[in-house]
């Protein structure tokens, strides 16, 4: 039986006055990595820093705990600290290692605030202080000018000259309890990037259609309700399935109830940790991995998963393009900075949920590399 399992803990301690140190620690099947940094609570700046794996997938993992030291010195109350944080550590180290630090620091500020008002809880959260990656950041929206884009305005949606763009698979708190950031942050993040939509794909989470309706009027954004739900093989992201589907079902019951509505399967990051974990062991190639059984009851494949490394997006679409399926991209984000990290483009203007899976159904999706590509 498949199991998958996170954890993730952060702790904020003042070993002396004005003194703060934040220790986070993350650990699932796949990765376990933990932080610890002090930060002196007269400027807010981190003083040190140190990151230590326990467990990681490739021989880079390991590389990036030198690079976390370019984050002493650091402001934790500076307007620009979490796309700081991002660009030192997301990129050169590690985005886990970021995430942590992000989410250790959002703590940290509210430890403070509750110190200096030790009568009562604060009279309002926080501000957030990240905005980017895996299941557990908090995420103010970054403050860099918009990206030049082909967005259509929502009141003018005829046609898509240069394609129309969705993030296929975006979790948000507290639908998921995983995610980060707010429904309405990941919204104004996905708009201010330039995607046309996004879907909310929360875990086991089924968003009501007037909830939905409510969020478009609201941002005049394309916003489309689906679910990820989990499976004995894997994650799927469902489309169309208006059942409240909670702990792990098997997977040939859930396509039978997809099917039963005309809605559409896709399986979810397929290989993630898999190569890393087991593939060289059991000698998975591409023709063994394509007869898998689970393909045979799947729509479409996602391909680009910001979740997974370079190595599994690419060994997963070499699977679909040998199985013929459709294939596509989503960010997998649980906080607003990583929306848009890969999405969907399709050749016309997706309206409704109904449109989605009529165009997933007839191929017309293409996976891409969106932030990247701006």
């Amino acid at each position: 039986m498949l199991t998958y399992m996170r954890n993730k803990l952060v702790n904020i301690e003042m070993p002396a006055d004005g003194i703060y140190v934040a220790y986070g620690f993350l650990d699932d099947h796949i990765y376990s990595l933990e932080t610890t940094f002090q930060v002196d609570g007269k400027n807010m700046t981190i003083q040190w820093l140190k990151g230590h794996w326990n467990r990681y997938t490739t021989p880079d993992c390991p590389a990036a705990l030198d690079p976390l030291q370019e984050a002493v010195g650091l402001c934790l109350t500076d307007d620009g600290f979490s796309q700081s944080v991002h660009k030192i550590v997301g990129r050169k180290a590690c985005r886990h290692f970021a995430n942590l630090i992000l989410e250790c620091s959002d703590a940290l500020l509210k430890a403070r605030e509750m110190a200096e008002n030790p009568d009562g809880l604060p009279e309002k959260d926080v501000a957030p202080a990240t905005s980017a990656s895996e299941g557990s950041e908090t995420g103010s929206i970054p403050t860099e000018p918009a990206r030049k884009n082909h967005r259509i305005p929502f009141e003018q949606l005829e046609d898509a000259p240069e394609g129309f763009t969705i993030d296929l698979h975006v979790h948000t708190a507290p639908a998921s309890p995983c995610a980060s950031s707010s429904v309405d942050d990941i919204i104004s993040e996905a708009k201010r990037i330039g995607l046309d939509g996004i879907c909310l794909t929360d875990h086991n989470y089924q968003w009501y259609p007037e909830e939905i309706e409510a969020l478009r009027e609201k941002h005049q954004f394309i916003v489309l309700r689906g679910n990820e739900i989990t499976t004995v093989q894997g994650d799927m992201v469902v489309f169309g399935l208006d059942e409240d589907i909670q702990g792990i079902i098997a997977l040939k019951d859930l396509a039978d109830k997809v099917a039963a509505v005309d809605g559409f399967m896709i399986a979810a990051h397929p290989f993630r940790g898999f190569l890393a974990v087991s593939g060289d062991k059991l000698g998975l190639d591409i023709d063994k991995a394509a007869a898998r059984p689970m393909f045979a009851l799947v729509g479409g494949m996602e391909t680009l998963n910001s979740k997974v490394t370079v190595d599994e997006n690419r060994f997963c679409g070499k699977v679909a393009e040998t199985l013929k399926l459709p294939t596509t991209g989503g960010s997998d984000a649980h906080l607003a900075g990583e929306v848009g990290f890969y999405a969907t483009r399709f050749s016309k203007i997706i309206h409704n949920e109904e449109e989605l899976i009529s165009a997933l159904r007839a191929g017309d999706a293409v996976p891409v590399d969106f932030r990247n590509s701006q």
